[in-house]
Parts: structure tokens; C-alpha cells; sequence
């Protein structure tokens, strides 16, 4: 048993010829090792893309099942780890698979019990050949596997006997024909030789053929004597030279005749013919023809096959008279070409002699070619390189000469090339760049046709999916994207979608939309928009305000699901569009609210005298920002106008002596907008020619209009207060005088002593007669006392007090709440009388008691509570 090494680019292919020696019919079973081996010659092989090398075995027949062939994969050079991650197997093509794979070993295996005779019959040498096959990269070996013979079958008969009639008067030297031995074996342990007993009157005579095989013929070499001895039984026995020898007989059984003087002679040894292998049946293959110059009844010939153990009876037949040989049966080139015919001429007398007919079948081209996948690939990833083996290919035309030969192609326009590796293999490689977005699928047909005319021809069609690779990144339907918003959007709302498109397949071409990173002003874009990762809608995140921001410049990034991702940009603008949401803003006159400004026109003004000017902005821009001015009221319309665009105000008649003093206008300023917006403002003026006179008519008319109007408010929210203050007061004593009214009939029924527990960080600030709270008032005049106030603030702070869980801190609590309630200067009891101090300020009939009261006040919380409150004024 033994191998070549693996190729590599250039490499030689050392083959051996084993010849075996065994003297031990199951030396296959018990592996034993060859005791000679005979390198014969170094044969250069080039290299192909696919095929890496072959290696040769030779082992006898009938081994047993599960016995050893060889190491492949230390023959081949292989790793064992790359027969299981390439999943080797064995590619035979139709032939029945008699040697198995072991992966895991890495050896070949017998996997079926193997009969050369029945796999090659008398074909040397027999071998089987197949291929290991691999993926992952794809490539094959060659593998053979010389099948060799045992002596396991003994020449056998086809007939256990034969009947011969013989004239007494055959000369010495006749011939008789005899049926020959069959012997399945072959080389040394097929038949050798013959032994006919007794031997007194015959002995055998062998003829080589040219097919290796012996014509057996019995030769007289005894007169006969049909008085001595009418029959004679003889013993033909055939030989083989196999160890241990085996042998089969034949009885021969003669009867002896009167006289017959002379033997059919046929015209000529041997007969040629041919047929084509598609003749039909009854087909004339030749004539053979044999005279007998005996007359009437000896004279007449007759014709026979003689051919034993083999197919030639069945597919020929001889017309027994005329000597015609035609075909019977349905010849197969491919499995026969040669056919040798044994014939025999037989007189009435038992006289014979015999001729050989040699047909030959002529070739037919009936076989299209058989197209075998060995190895395919169903999907290739576009990113694949040049040369990447997809498909492996055996082409089978079991036909010859031209009929035989093969070429094979694929369809045009793809890209993908059909190389031929070796001898009947091709490889379907790919011949450029793979883009599954150009095609994502190919449905290869590749046909082979003979040469043979006419020729014949197969194809077989190979669909190949292309599998994505994630070579494409996200593309915008746009290169910038332009959106508009109004103002004082709802927050949430979808401004508009940026959609981007990716043509790669499935998980690669998701898209995923993500906003970058980017300030608007130094405020982070996100507090503004956000973008919906599955859909690309943008929301609004905040209600836009045209007057602080005009337009959001950020990019938008499209990214895929693939790995690694690929991603792409786009730039998006939103423009935020005005509306009219804000009203004219009055810039002058200003208007106050404590104080009146009036405009004087002397009594000498005359018609178009500018009294003043009115002016208005509005934050809102384009025609929600045209601000146009109108006379809503007026003391006396037929005195003043107003410009509709510039807002000025002037005498349309002259300014009389009846004219009053106080004119009241009250302007309107209106915007453009829809639905449009306005602002008001009060304009005064004073027709007169002095100033005083001006002042005491509009102090007079302010002061008593705003006093009547304020009064009552105060009046009524000053008695909400003191009622609530009043009440919460009363039920606040109430709670404190039952609370100790119950501790103390607890202490009462108790025996237990009552021990003060002063918390941590507790400081007694009551018994110092010093109060931390802090209460701040201010007092505001005006030159009306009528006007004048008091605002009082809250407590500055608190104390602190750590209660303990235990009964003697709640004591603790009860007996400091009595101390803060007996103490005449408690907050409660200054509340009180602040309180009834504000009442009694507000009721007073005049200012001027009013001011009076309050400094009276002040003096007396200064004097007896200088540490409660602090006294601000303006």
C-alpha cells in the first residue's frame, strides 16, 4: 500500500507498481505489507486551481468490510483537521462507492466486500477510481485503487458432459472439438492446463487465441474398433495455477460408427465482421460455409456455436444450415467492442471442424454527455475574489474516438468562467468582481457537447445566490433638506422625514436614523429637534419662538445595521416661520401707574400743531410688524387726528378759549397680522398756557379717582385677613388648652416622676427673653397719606426643636409650648396687636391721622419689642 505526497504548484507524481507476492489467499484481511515495491518512472504534472495531487492503492479482492486501504491523508499531505473542516468525502460519479472516508482517522476504509470478477471480469488491470473532494477552499484529489485477484473460483464446464459419434473408420489424427474451461480468475490463477483420461485413443491438442485464451481439441491418435469397444467414457479436466490449485471436470461420453471417410473443412480459420451497435435484431453479421466430400446422408453439415460461459449466445445466433451468423441480441459499445465466435461444422458423421468469427462493434454516437456535480456551492459572498471555486464538474461520455470528446461552456454576459482542471473535470470559478446589488441571483447553465455528428448534447442549470456584504452605505433621497415650522408649535410635533435609502439586503440595508452632535447658539440641537431612529420624522421638541431663533442648522446621520456599520451625513435646515403673537409695545408715552404725563398745546396752537408723537414697535417681523395708528377716543374728536403711519398727533381746527383744559385721547396701535393684534395708550393733554393751572386740574381728578377706586378693595381684603387670623388664633388655643388639660390628668393618675429630658443641640432661647425671629415691615408715603402703606415680611427663622421619642421629651414639648403662650411678648400676642393696629390705620377718616397712627406705632414696637421686628421705609 502506498501513496504520493501532495502537490503544490509544480509538483511529481510518483506512482508505484506494486507486485505482490502472497502465498495467503486472505492476506487482504489480515493487512499485511507488501514485500516489494518497483518505482517505475517520474511523470511532471502541472497545476490547476482545483486539483492538488493523486495518490495510488493496490489491495487484493474480497477484503473484509471495515478493513484498512491507506492513510489519505498522510499520503496527501493533508491534515486530519482539514479533511473534517473541509468535509471531505468520496465523489465516484455513478460507480458504486466501495472505499469509504474516515474523517476523523483520516484513512480509506473498505466499505462493501469487492469481487473483481464481478467488477471487472476479464479486464486487467481492475482498479477503482474516485476523487476526494474539499471545500472550503474547493479542491479534489485523484485516488485509484488497484483491485487485485484471489484464487476464489475453479475452472468450470458449461456442460457436465458431452456426447461424441465417431466412424470406426476416422483416421488417425482426427480432431474433435471440445468446450473449454471458464475460469473467472485471471493472470496465474486462471486456467493453465488441461488432462484428458484414459489417454489410449485420444490426446488434446491447445491452441492459443489471440484473446489469451486455448481452443481445446481431441485428437485421434488410435484406430478405432467399433467391434472391441462401441463406447468409450473419457475424463476432460481443466486446471488452474492458483494457491491452493482448483480444478473441474467434464465427462466425455464417444459412440462409435460405421464409416464416414470425410470431414466438413469450413472455407476459411477465421471470419471478420462488423455491426454497428444500434443494429437491430436479425442483423446478418456474416456467412461461414464448410464442405464435406462425403455424398447424401454423411455429406450434410450442420452449423453451431460452441462459445461456453460467456455472452456470445446471447447476442448471436448461426442458421444451422446455411451457416448465417445474426445478431439477437442488442449490443452496447461501451460495454463490449470485440466479439469472438467459436463455430462448429458437424457432417452426419460425427466428423467436425471449427472456424473462429470476430465481429467488431462499431461505435454509434448514442451517449450524451452526463454532466456530475461533484461540489457546488449554493450561496457566494459578493465580496468573493477572483478565481474562487463556486462549482466542481465531472463530464461522463462513455462513447469513443470523436464521439467522446467533450467541450464544454456556460452562458455569456456573467461573471463567472468554466475552466477545465484535468481530463473530464472542470471548475466553475469566478471571473470578476461579485456586486449582489447588480444581481443578486445567476442561474448558470452549463452545456457540453460531443463531437460526434450529429452531436449530442446536455446542460444542467445552477442557481447561485449572491449573499450580501454590507459594501454600501446609506444614500439621502436629498443632498440637503429644507423645512419650515410657525412659531409657537405644539412641542412633539413632526416637522417633516429625511429618508435615506440602502440598497444592501436585509440586516445591512436597516437604516437607522441619528441626530449629531451640534449646538445652536450654545445650546445643545437636541433640546430643540429629535429624530426618530426607525421612521427619519423629526419632532420639535420645544415651542420655536421666532423672535429669539430664526433658523436650526444640523446634520442628520443615516447609519445601517451592518458590521462593521457604514453611515452617511445630510444637512438640514429649519426655518421657523413668524406669527403674529405679539402686540404693538407702546414705547412712548410711557405709561405709569402712580403718575400722569400730559402734553400741553397752548391755546395759540393753529391747525396741524404736532401735540406729540406716537411710538410703537412690534417684536414680530414682515407685515405682522406693519403697525398702523388710530383715534379710538377722544375728549373732543374735532380737535385732534392721528396718522395712520407715523402715529403723530396734531390740531386738525384751531385751539379756542372753550376748549377744555384736560383732553383725554386714547390711541390705538394696530399690526398687520391675521388675525391682527393692537395695544392702547392714553395720551393727556393739557390745553393751557401756564403750568400750574395744569397741575392742580389733573392732581385733583387723579388723586380722587384712584382713591375711590383702591378703598374698597383695601377694606375688604384687610377684613378677610383678620377674620382667618382670628379664627385660626382661637382654635389654636383651644387645642393647647385640651391637650394640657388631658396631660395633665395623665400625670395626675401616674406615679412616675417626671424627669426633663433635653434633647442634643437644644438651647432654651425662651428663657432669655431674647426672640431670633426677625420681622420686617416697610412704610410708604407718598404726598397723599391716602396712599400710603405697609408691607409686613415673614418670619426670619424658626427654633429647632429634637424631640425624643420618650414621654419626657413630649413633656418637655408641652411645658415649652405653655411657657411661649403665658409669655406676654409670645408671637402670638404681637400678631394680634399688629394686626389690630393695621385695622385701625385703615379706618381712620383722614391722611393725616393715618401717618400720625403709623409713626405712633413704630415708636411703640420700638420701644417694647426693639428685638422682634426691624423697620424699613422708602
Amino acid at each position: 500500500m502506498f501513496s504520493c505526497g501532495s502537490l503544490r504548484n509544480v509538483k511529481y507524481i510518483l506512482i508505484y507498481n506494486c507486485f505482490v507476492q502472497r502465498h495467503d489467499p486472505h492476506w487482504g484481511k489480515s493487512e499485511r505489507t507488501m514485500n516489494r515495491r518497483q518505482v517505475l518512472l517520474f511523470i511532471p504534472i502541472l497545476y490547476f486551481s482545483a486539483v492538488y495531487g493523486q495518490a495510488s492503492y493496490s489491495i487484493p479482492e474480497e477484503m473484509a468490510k471495515g478493513s484498512l486501504v491507506g492513510n489519505i491523508a498522510q499520503d496527501l499531505g493533508l491534515d486530519v483537521k482539514r479533511l473534517r473542516l473541509g468535509n471531505a468525502r468520496v465523489y465516484s460519479g455513478d460507480s458504486r462507492e466501495y472505499i469509504e472516508l474516515n474523517r476523523e482517522r483520516g484513512v480509506l476504509l473498505i466499505k462493501e466486500k469487492i469481487d473483481r470478477e464481478a467488477l471487472c471480469a476479464d479486464t486487467t488491470p481492475c482498479a477503482v477510481h474516485f476523487q476526494i473532494v474539499l471545500e472550503n477552499p474547493m479542491e479534489f484529489y485523484s485516488v485509484s485503487v488497484e483491485i487485485t485477484d484471489i484464487n476464489d473460483n475453479a475452472p468450470t464446464f458449461e456442460k457436465n458432459e458431452i456426447k461424441f459419434l465417431i466412424s470406426e473408420s476416422a483416421v488417425v489424427g482426427a480432431k474433435f472439438f471440445l468446450e473449454r474451461a471458464v475460469d473467472l480468475d485471471v493472470g496465474i490463477n486462471s486456467l493453465q492446463r488441461y488432462f484428458l483420461k484414459p489417454s489410449d485413443h485420444f490426446m488434446l491438442k491447445l491452441h492459443n487465441q489471440a484473446d489469451g485464451t486455448k481452443n481445446v481439441e481431441m485428437v485421434l491418435q488410435k484406430p478405432l474398433d467399433r467391434e472391441k469397444n462401441e463406447k468409450i467414457s473419457l475424463a476432460l479436466t481443466a486446471v488452474d495455477g492458483g494457491e491452493p490449485q482448483m480444478s473441474g471436470a467434464m465427462q466425455i461420453l464417444i459412440t462409435v460408427l460405421d464409416v464416414n471417410d470425410n470431414a466438413p473443412v469450413f472455407t476459411q480459420p477465421i471470419y471478420k465482421g462488423s455491426v454497428a451497435e444500434n443494429a437491430a435484431k436479425g442483423t446478418i453479421v456474416t456467412t461461414v460455409s464448410a464442405s464435406d466430400a462425403d455424398g447424401t446422408l454423411n455429406g450434410k453439415v450442420t452449423y453451431s456455436i460452441k462459445n461456453t460461459m460467456d455472452d456470445v449466445r446471447h447476442m448471436f445466433e448461426v442458421n444451422e444450415d446455411s451457416g448465417e451468423v445474426s445478431l439477437t441480441g442488442q449490443l452496447d459499445y461501451e460495454k463490449k467492442r470485440i466479439f469472438q465466435i467459436n463455430l462448429l461444422a458437424m457432417d452426419n458423421g460425427g466428423l467436425t471442424d471449427s472456424c473462429k468469427v470476430v465481429v467488431d462493434v462499431v461505435d454509434i454516437n448514442d451517449n450524451e454527455p452526463v454532466i456530475k456535480i461533484m461540489s457546488k456551492s449554493a450561496v457566494i459572498s459578493e465580496s468573493a475574489k477572483p478565481k474562487t471555486v463556486v462549482t466542481m464538474i465531472n463530464i461522463q461520455d462513455p462513447d469513443a474516438g470523436e464521439n467522446g470528446k467533450v467541450q464544454c461552456f456556460i452562458t455569456e454576459n456573467i461573471p463567472f468562467v468554466l475552466e477545465s482542471t484535468s481530463n473530464n473535470f472542470y471548475s466553475l470559478v469566478t471571473d470578476n468582481e461579485l456586486d449582489r446589488e447588480g444581481s443578486f441571483e445567476y442561474n448558470i447553465t452549463v452545456t457540453c457537447s460531443d463531437e460526434g455528428v450529429p452531436s449530442l448534447s446536455s446542460s444542467v442549470t445552477l442557481t447561485l445566490q449572491i449573499s450580501d456584504v454590507n459594501d454600501n452605505a446609506p444614500v439621502f433621497e436629498r443632498s440637503s433638506y429644507e423645512a419650515y415650522i410657525v412659531e409657537n408649535n405644539t412641542p412633539g410635533l413632526s416637522i417633516f422625514t429625511v429618508n435615506a435609502t440602502d440598497v444592501d439586503w436585509n440586516q445591512n440595508a436597516r437604516v437607522s436614523y441619528i441626530l449629531e452632535d451640534s449646538s445652536v447658539n450654545g445650546v445643545p440641537v437636541s433640546s430643540y429637534v429629535s429624530v426618530s431612529a426607525d421612521s427619519g420624522v423629526i419632532h420639535a421638541v420645544r415651542s420655536f419662538d421666532y423672535e429669539q431663533i430664526k433658523q436650526l442648522v444640523f446634520s442628520v446621520k443615516a447609519q445601517d445595521g451592518g458590521s462593521p456599520p457604514l453611515s452617511s451625513n445630510v444637512t438640514v435646515k429649519v426655518m421657523i416661520q413668524d406669527q403674529n403673537d405679539n402686540p404693538p409695545q407702546v414705547l412712548y408715552p410711557v405709561q405709569t401707574g402712580g403718575s400722569l404725563v400730559a402734553e400741553m398745546v397752548p391755546r395759540s396752537a393753529d391747525v396741524g400743531y404736532l401735540v406729540t408723537k406716537v411710538v410703537a414697535v412690534d417684536v414680530d417681523s414682515g407685515q405682522n410688524a406693519w403697525l398702523s395708528y388710530k383715534l379710538q377716543k377722544a375728549t373732543d374728536r374735532a380737535l385732534f387726528e392721528v396718522g395712520l403711519q407715523n402715529g403723530e398727533i396734531r390740531t386738525i381746527r384751531g385751539v379756542t378759549d372753550k376748549d377744555a383744559v384736560k383732553q383725554r385721547l386714547t390711541v390705538i396701535v394696530e399690526d398687520n397680522g391675521q388675525p391682527s393684534r393692537s395695544a392702547t395708550v392714553i395720551v393727556n393733554v393739557a390745553v393751557a398756557d401756564s403750568f400750574p393751572e395744569v397741575l392742580s386740574e389733573f392732581t385733583d381728578y387723579t388723586q380722587d379717582k384712584e382713591y375711590n377706586d383702591n378703598l374698597t378693595f383695601y377694606l375688604v381684603s384687610a377684613l378677610a385677613v383678620v377674620s382667618f387670623l382670628f379664627i385660626t388664633c382661637v382654635v389654636v388655643i383651644i387645642s393647647v388648652k385640651i391637650y394640657r388639660w388631658r396631660q395633665s390628668r395623665v400625670l395626675y393618675h401616674s406615679n412616675l416622676p417626671v424627669i426633663p429630658y433635653y434633647p442634643p443641640r437644644y438651647s432654651d432661647t425662651l428663657g432669655t427673653g431674647t426672640l431670633p425671629h426677625v420681622y420686617n415691615y416697610e412704610v410708604c408715603r407718598t404726598n397723599d397719606s391716602r396712599k400710603s402703606d405697609c408691607k409686613f415680611g415673614t418670619v426670619g427663622s424658626q427654633n429647632v426643636l429634637i424631640m425624643d421619642p420618650s414621654s419626657t421629651g413630649t413633656m418637655q414639648r408641652i411645658q415649652n409650648e405653655k411657657n411661649i403662650l403665658d409669655e406676654p411678648d409670645s408671637p402670638l400676642e404681637v400678631g394680634y396687636i399688629f394686626l389690630r393696629s393695621i385695622m385701625d390705620i385703615l379706618l381712620l377718616p383722614t391722611h393725616g391721622d393715618a401717618v400720625d397712627q403709623v409713626a405712633e406705632f413704630k415708636s411703640s414696637l420700638q420701644q417694647n419689642h426693639p428685638h422682634h421686628f426691624e423697620i424699613g421705609g422708602r
